[in-house]
């Protein structure tokens, strides 16, 4: 059984990464739609072997599609997201705009699965943040385990997080450090990002940390546990694509790093690199394109009852933002479409 699937914000990175990952996974595509801005009318773009040309995302009728893929913000995702799910399509966003609605499912396939069956009540399942879809990866499984109490985590962000905008950033000011003669203004950023680090995404908020923190906390409450206290700083990088995170964790019950590593080797989406040696971890450079979310440096934390330390690594472009969202088409197709 195919179904008939449409891709909003197809020029951009992650709507071309969409098309890129539904190609590869062989999604069971009968028809395809590729929607843009109206100034984006006509562009082509890739999928498979096949090219397809950017319809106008106002003009378009969502009726008798099965599933559509929402990569265009949280404005968009406003006016069009409910139009698409009134004329019963579903809408897997990858917005943050649903992600904390009590109607709409929060999902990562390899943590919560079965909350894709929620998705009736507003025919819309929202994609989490890209820097917590792969730290709920690896912690999901050591949770069954040991129970987490308490989660802190710093992030290393790469730029395609801002979109193609802080990519071109990063790659202009980097020329122009090396060219005496020119220089290049932050305006994605609020300080130089080549060769810097910024610990500011997303806005401010009164309590003090960023809304990007503040979407860490949120969405590992509600995508794992709402018990698990979290506390994340999120730091901008001169990283094209891949974000890494350091990570804290401490559990109710004693969890050995030996065991730790056993049960995250069996566990789905991830890749344990983890030799004490020269080289034996994974780096964001290493990641790029791959489907997994890999895990290194696993060890104790001795200042600490039940403390482990581990590092993770995922391509953001991928399991941060569209393989999950194709994940999610492909647990709603197995868990509910394929028995309507």
């Amino acid at each position: 059984m195919g179904y008939k699937v449409v891709v909003c914000g197809a020029t951009g990175n992650v709507g071309r990464e969409m098309l890129n990952i539904l190609a590869e996974r062989d999604f069971p595509v009968d028809e395809i739609a590729v929607l843009a801005s109206r100034r984006s009318l006509g562009t082509e773009v890739s999928f498979g072997d096949r090219t397809l040309k950017c319809k106008d995302l106002a003009q378009f009728d969502f009726a008798g599609w099965d599933i559509a893929f929402f990569a265009i913000g949280s404005d968009g995702s406003k006016e069009y997201a409910p139009k698409a799910a009134k004329a019963g399509c579903v809408v897997i966003d990858n917005s943050s705009l649903y992600r904390y609605d009590r109607d709409v499912p929060l999902v990562v396939p390899e943590v919560n699965p079965e909350a894709v069956d929620g998705y009736a009540k507003r025919n819309i399942i929202a994609n989490p943040n890209c820097s917590t879809a792969q730290m709920v990866v690896a912690l999901k499984p050591l949770h069954d385990r040991a129970r987490i109490k308490r989660v802190v985590v710093s992030t290393y962000q790469s730029v395609s997080g801002s979109g193609k905008g802080g990519m071109d950033e990063l790659w202009d000011q980097t020329k122009a450090v090396y060219n005496p003669t020119s220089s290049v203004e932050p305006d994605v950023y609020t300080k130089q990002i080549a060769f810097n680090v910024i610990p500011h995404i997303d806005v401010f908020l009164d309590s003090g940390e960023t809304k990007e923190e503040w979407k860490m906390v949120a969405e590992t409450k509600k995508i794992v546990d709402p018990a698990i206290k979290v506390t994340a700083t999120c730091v901008r990088v001169p990283v094209f694509v891949g974000h890494s995170e350091a990570i804290n964790i401490e559990f109710e019950d004693f969890l050995d790093e030996d065991e730790a590593r056993d049960i995250l080797r069996e566990a789905p989406g991830i890749m344990v690199v983890d030799k004490r040696e020269d080289g034996g971890y994974v780096t964001p450079v290493e990641c790029v394109g791959d489907f997994a979310t890999f895990v290194s440096r696993v060890r104790q934390d001795p200042t600490i009852e039940n403390g482990l330390n581990l590092w993770c690594v995922s391509d953001n472009l991928r399991k941060g933002a569209a393989l999950n969202a194709v994940q999610i088409a492909e647990t709603l197709a197995e868990r509910v479409l394929s028995k309507r």
